[in-house]
């Protein structure tokens, strides 16, 4: 079956035929699933987005018309088997149809799409006609509907203009001349569409019509708003005056290659890397390979602006793939040298930028790891001399990227996220402006702060719509399972139960994205031992779990919940110390625990000392991502069986 929003809500059997949704409750609790993209609506919020005054009854009645839904969209479900479309998931609903079965989310990835390539033309075009009127349009009076309607209603005019702007770049577009014009008719404030409509009329030939409705929006604007056309109108006029080669067809490939220039490559590359999941593998791919073809024609300037032009915001403090990031390391390294103390400070504060952002790997030696910090504080320093911000919000990734040099460091990455969203903001730089709530959000979670958090998650699932973050709600999904676990300890709280199928919920989501190995890899089990931590429970001891580079730090816990102590003592004083990234606090905890369970009073002295400056902090908190509870238990268990002499 197939579910359209795009109009009045409706759903089609594969033939073409009406389902029977039944009546307009049923059609809105549809609806209000399908506007949440697949996650989980709490039974209060469904209740609250229902009715503006919720009955007595309220929840029976919804549960009564989800039943009804359930056996309208599966009506061949077996008696007393559990649905697959619209299931019961923790304290709410949600529904699991294949995006391309919604007609909202296939307008809304053909967007995206088309956005990155021009390949994705025939898509979008498809997507724009599936509108049938306003979305949700017979939900007229639910305020989530009228939400979802502003902003889908502005991805559709978006929509409009990229389909035109790609029409006019392939080299056609004159037969747009009236389309457009309807389109600056209904909606005068849009910019970007005169400035289509202008180049449309243009490529038809009609070179006096374009500087005269340029004339007209300025006069528009400064009549009714009291503004100047902005950079963009005011070059295409002159660039119509002057007839200007930059109004003809652009010659671009679009795939990266041999016949791109490295600068144009890694330029693709930053797009496909802001994209994620497969596109970051390939970003990182073609981002390697142009920094290698700069360096091949000798061209040391260059070279420095293809490695510095990749300046894609960076969270997590693993890299993904160790070889490449040493081989940009390099590159960057060999770059600086070549360009002497006397070089541009921009190029040289990027190449320190690019340093600082790519030595996260946990096998950085003590040398290697002390030049990266250097770097960020020197690419910090030189871009707050330019006065450039967009220099700076990437010389200040690295430096928050570089800030996890020991435990208990949360408020200074607190500083450093509520910088980079400030500049973001102020700035108009919003991949970064995510960025800083990413930070925020993960240094709240260390604090214990999960209101704070939760803000900070919701602004940046509301950036990410429009910067096409495709990680963030998955990175989002996950702080919600390491909240709900936190609160599974608490009375009257969420079930631990529920706390592990949000977990499981957020590990399949990671698993789709691909594009993060550093990420992924051992998280789910970390999750899942952190959780039975807080029950006071054993680890978790199925063989299936993939602890992936925790297993060092979570073997001995493993051990003792097989009743196998020797084997956890000896696996324990093999314990290395933790890498320095978003887990110490975690990884320094699990092993206070072991050594307090075991009796090791050397190792949990060890352990002891690394925590006490993050005791006010919460374990596995930093990440965002899980928790272990408090820091300030283990430590108290460490420091109990240090003294016990």
């Amino acid at each position: 079956m197939r579910i359209d929003v795009l109009g009045a809500v409706r759903a089609l059997n594969d033939d073409g035929t009406p389902v029977d949704l039944g009546g307009p409750r049923h059609r809105e609790v549809l609806a209000r699933l399908v506007a949440a993209g697949g996650r989980m609506v709490a039974t209060d919020t469904l209740v609250d987005d229902l009715w503006a005054e919720p009955p007595v009854r309220a929840v029976g009645a919804l549960r009564t018309f989800v039943a009804a839904l359930r056996r309208a969209v599966e009506p061949g479900r077996p008696p007393r088997t559990p649905p697959r479309v619209l299931v019961t998931e923790g304290p709410g609903y949600a529904l699991r149809l294949p995006r391309d079965t919604v007609d909202v989310h296939r307008f809304e990835d053909a967007l995206v799409r088309a956005r990155r390539t021009p390949e994705a033309l025939t898509d979008l075009d498809a997507a724009l006609a599936a509108w049938r009127g306003p979305a949700y349009a017979d939900v007229a009076g639910s305020a989530w509907a009228q939400r979802e309607r502003t902003r889908l209603e502005e991805l559709r005019l978006e929509g409009v203009e990229l389909r035109a702007r790609l029409l006019l770049d392939s080299g056609s577009g004159a037969e747009l001349v009236a389309e457009l014009g309807a389109h600056v008719t209904e909606h005068p404030w849009r910019e970007p569409a005169w400035g289509l409509l202008a180049r449309a009329l243009h490529r038809a030939g009609r070179q006096a019509d374009a500087l005269a409705t340029l004339r007209r929006a300025r006069t528009m604007l400064a009549d009714q708003l009291g503004l100047d056309p902005g950079a963009g109108l005011r070059r295409l006029e002159t660039d119509i005056l002057r007839g200007a080669t930059t109004l003809q067809p652009p010659r671009t490939v679009w795939t990266a290659g041999v016949r791109l220039g490295p600068r144009t490559t890694v330029e693709l590359a930053r797009t496909l890397a802001l994209a994620g999941g497969d596109a970051l593998i390939h970003s990182r791919r073609d981002r390697l390979a142009a920094v290698q073809a700069a360096e091949r024609t000798g061209d040391i300037a260059l070279t420095a602006r293809v490695i510095g032009a990749y300046d894609v915001p960076a969270l997590w403090s693993r890299a993904d793939d160790p070889d490449q990031s040493h081989a940009v390391v390099a590159a960057a390294e060999r770059t600086l040298t070549a360009l002497g103390t006397d070089s541009p400070a921009e190029l040289r504060a990027r190449l320190l930028a690019t340093v600082a952002v790519e030595s996260r790997s946990a096998d950085l030696s003590a040398v290697e790891r002390r030049r990266a910090g250097q770097a960020a504080r020197e690419a910090e320093a030189l871009a707050r001399e330019l006065d450039d911000p967009a220099l700076l919000v990437f010389a200040l990734n690295g430096v928050f990227l570089q800030s996890f040099t020991r435990p208990g460091l949360a408020t200074a990455r607190d500083m450093i996220g509520s910088e980079i969203l400030d500049l973001a903001t102020r700035h108009e730089l919003p991949d970064f402006a995510v960025l800083g709530r990413l930070i925020l959000l993960q240094s709240a979670s260390a604090l214990g702060d999960l209101d704070a958090a939760t803000a900070h998650a919701e602004a940046a699932e509301q950036l990410a719509v429009s910067t096409e973050a495709l990680l963030v709600p998955v990175l989002t999904g996950w702080f919600r399972a390491r909240a709900t676990a936190a609160r599974s300890t608490e009375p009257g709280g969420p079930t631990a139960a529920t706390a592990a199928a949000q977990y499981r919920a957020a590990e399949d989501a990671l698993a789709e994205t691909a594009g993060m190995p550093g990420l992924h890899r051992g998280l789910f089990a970390l999750a899942l031992l952190g959780l039975r931590l807080l029950h006071d429970r054993p680890a978790p001891t199925d063989p299936a779990l993939d602890w992936g580079p925790y297993r060092p730090r979570t073997h001995p816990l493993v051990l003792l919940a097989r009743n196998r102590d020797e084997e956890a003592r000896t696996a324990l004083t093999m314990t290395p110390e933790p890498p320095l990234d978003h887990m110490q606090e975690a990884l320094w905890c699990l092993t206070a625990h072991a050594a307090a369970r075991l009796g090791e009073r050397p190792v949990a002295a060890r352990a002891a000392t690394a925590l006490r400056a993050a005791r006010t902090e919460h374990a596995g908190g930093a990440s965002g991502m899980l928790t272990l509870g408090p820091v300030a238990r283990y430590l108290a268990e460490a420091e109990a069986c240090a003294d016990n002499r």
